[in-house]
């Protein structure tokens, strides 16, 4: 795929990005190579290539779960303007 200086002019106007006549060779360059370099992985055959979620092997460190805070639960409720059945009650805001 290869743009014409009018496409990467559109293409600058989308982006409300200010590109001068003098800068519209070389980024019309710029954005070729880039297309040119997705054709290429794009021609590239990955069939039977399981998706990896990371490109290194790397195991996520686990830590304890453990309880690390008391539950105060009954605490807040009592400092609370309005609770009802364990939950706290506010105002309505969207009629």
């Amino acid at each position: 795929m290869s743009l014409s200086n009018d496409q990467v002019g559109h293409i600058a106007r989308l982006a409300r990005i200010a590109v001068s006549a003098s800068e519209l060779e070389a980024t019309r360059d710029k954005l070729n190579g880039i297309f040119g370099l997705i054709e290429q992985m794009q021609a590239i055959d990955t069939t039977g290539v399981e998706p990896m979620s990371h490109p290194q092997e790397l195991a996520t460190r686990l830590r304890p779960d453990l309880v690390t805070e008391t539950d105060r639960r009954d605490a807040f409720q009592k400092v609370a303007p309005q609770t009802e059945a364990g939950l706290y009650l506010v105002p309505k805001v969207i009629e």
